[in-house]
């Protein structure tokens, strides 16, 4: 087994691309540019001109990455290699070198469990003037039956695969990049924040949504579902149209004017302590409600996760969640995700039957913490200490992976590296992002330039609306954001027009409604939660500012 990181592969010998008489074209630059030449053993798979306005297809891609083609808007160079990480493992990966390079560089991450790249990603990066790469993470497709009895593909999956081509982009260019980011939202997050934890060099910043932290209890928690909510043929089993009607309506009625305004989003899920009782049958009520059975499971779905003695496993998933929530974790069905890592990783068992998920499986996975997967560290002094900066953000609705975990995280950091919330806000900012669901989409304001396709479509790339911007003018320019604008299109669709926009606020400060029309920004301010333990704040910490 290779013991080395993968990205010592882009280290070996410079090439030089060979003199000419005339300057070549980058038509010609691409064609003629060696890149299996650059990094040892490895295999060209893909080496194209890609001129604008190109619909590229993906004929070879795992249909369960869903994504057979990509529409690319500026011309670049597409290379991918296949480079093996050991005797029985490899990965893919794909670089795209645009003609207009800004200089800067930028990687992408995936999702779920999967191998897919995200070449949405790509495209976005590329259009933005990043050279920009992503890989498949040592498997193809997005289910686990490639980690089988292979620790090495297990190994790329959980750090080795995320890839710095540096070497390929300054031999391509004739220059070494500036500055480098990493993109990814997920598993995506983390593995950005994997890669500050044990490669605090590699990015100058990071952009880490909704991230797969505590990657073992993770998996835990979504297994935990179907045992509560038994399969669909269960005599109290919770229907989808439940879910999406009875019950998000009862939430609503009880968190939704919690913060002033009835919009149909809870701006701060902290506040929103849901009461299933409310939704209980009685005598005069045995229609749109719910059976005594079916109240305890509604309370224990919204509760956190605990092993023998009262250890956390997991934080609760927060209300408001559910209508897409039911369509994975409470859909009566195994959670694939969680039942491919049992299966293939932690149990090495391919027929473990996920109802029979109890605390004991969450203990051997803990234990076992595959390729050390878990991802979550108190301390990244070290990132911090290069300068790094990284913007995380986080669903408020999150379908997934809660939102709670992610504050969870910043307590556990900001004690670990003994700091109040202001010392931790010099290189580490947690922005919640209300009425999000898991990445992107939901009722709130949630695009923010945070990946490709809808989640940019329709907003500048600023740093007043735009996380990878914000990022960008925090490293280069010394401007960290205090708030990052969301935008809401009415029914999603750019063409019909902005709906709303909302400043979010980093956290712990909480968006708060002080008057006027709530679809306007200037309508909410960022204020300091009351409660906070001493200590948290810095002494000359603001309280509170306007949005």
């Amino acid at each position: 087994m290779f013991s080395y990181r993968l990205t010592a592969l882009f280290c070996t010998a410079i090439y030089l691309l060979p003199a000419s008489a005339t300057t070549p074209t980058f038509l010609e630059r691409c064609q003629g540019f060696n890149a299996e030449t650059k990094i040892h053993n490895s295999t060209i798979e893909v080496l194209q001109y890609v001129p604008a306005s190109t619909n590229l297809s993906f004929p070879y891609n795992d249909p369960s990455c869903a994504r057979p083609y990509q529409l690319v808007s500026i011309a670049l160079c597409r290379i991918a290699l296949s480079t093996p990480t050991s005797n029985r493992s490899s990965i893919t990966f794909e670089l795209w070198l645009p003609e207009v390079w800004s200089g800067r560089l930028l990687g992408t991450g995936n999702g779920g469990i999967d191998g897919c790249i995200k070449y949405e990603d790509l495209a976005y990066g590329t259009a933005n003037g990043f050279a920009t790469y992503g890989s498949n993470n040592g498997h193809n497709g997005t289910g686990g039956v490639a980690f089988h009895g292979n620790e090495d593909v297990v190994v790329d999956f959980a750090w080795r695969a995320v890839l710095a081509g540096k070497e390929l982009v300054k031999q391509f260019y004739g220059k070494t990049y500036d500055k480098s980011y990493f993109l990814g939202c997920s598993l995506g997050g983390r593995q950005g924040i994997k890669s500050a934890e044990i490669f605090p060099e590699d990015f100058d910043g990071i952009v880490a949504g909704a991230p797969a932290l505590d990657f073992n209890n993770l998996q835990s928690w979504r297994a935990s579902f179907f045992p509560i909510t038994g399969s669909v043929n269960s005599s109290d089993f919770i229907t989808a149209s439940t879910w999406t009607g009875l019950i998000p309506e009862e939430v609503l009625r009880q968190c939704d004017g919690l913060d002033g305004v009835m919009d149909g989003i809870i701006e701060d899920p902290d506040l929103c302590h849901f009461r299933p009782e409310a939704l209980l049958c009685s005598s005069d009520t045995a229609t749109n409600c719910l059976t005594p059975i079916q109240v305890e499971m509604v309370r224990k779905i919204f509760s956190p996760l605990f092993r023998e003695g009262g250890m956390l496993i997991y934080p609760a998933m927060q209300p408001g969640s559910e209508v897409f929530a039911v369509q994975k974790l409470y859909a009566g069905k195994p959670f694939s995700y969680s039942e491919n890592w049992f299966r293939y990783v932690v149990l090495n068992n391919p027929q473990w039957n996920a109802s029979t998920f109890n605390i004991q499986d969450a203990a051997a996975a803990e234990t076992l913490n595959p390729a050390d997967i878990r991802t979550w560290p108190n301390d990244l002094s070290a990132f911090r200490n290069t300068g790094g900066k990284m913007i995380s953000f986080h669903g408020g609705q999150d379908n997934q992976i809660t939102s709670f975990n992610t504050e969870r995280f910043h307590h556990h950091l900001r004690q670990g590296m003994q700091a109040p919330a202001c010392e931790l806000d010099e290189f580490f900012r947690f922005f919640r992002i209300s009425g999000m669901f898991h990445c992107n989409s939901g009722p709130g304001a949630w695009v923010l330039g945070q990946g490709g396709g809808a989640a940019a479509a329709g907003v500048p790339f600023n740093r007043r609306q735009n996380v990878l911007a914000a990022l960008v003018d925090w490293v280069e320019n010394g401007v960290a954001p205090d708030t990052i604008e969301g935008t809401k299109f009415v029914n999603d669709s750019v063409a019909l027009g902005v709906a709303f926009q909302r400043r979010h606020c980093r956290y712990p400060f909480r968006n708060t409604y002080v008057g006027g029309n709530y679809t306007l920004s200037s309508s909410w301010r960022c204020l300091e939660p009351p409660g906070e333990p001493r200590g948290f704040w810095c002494g000359n910490e603001s309280r509170g500012y306007y949005s």
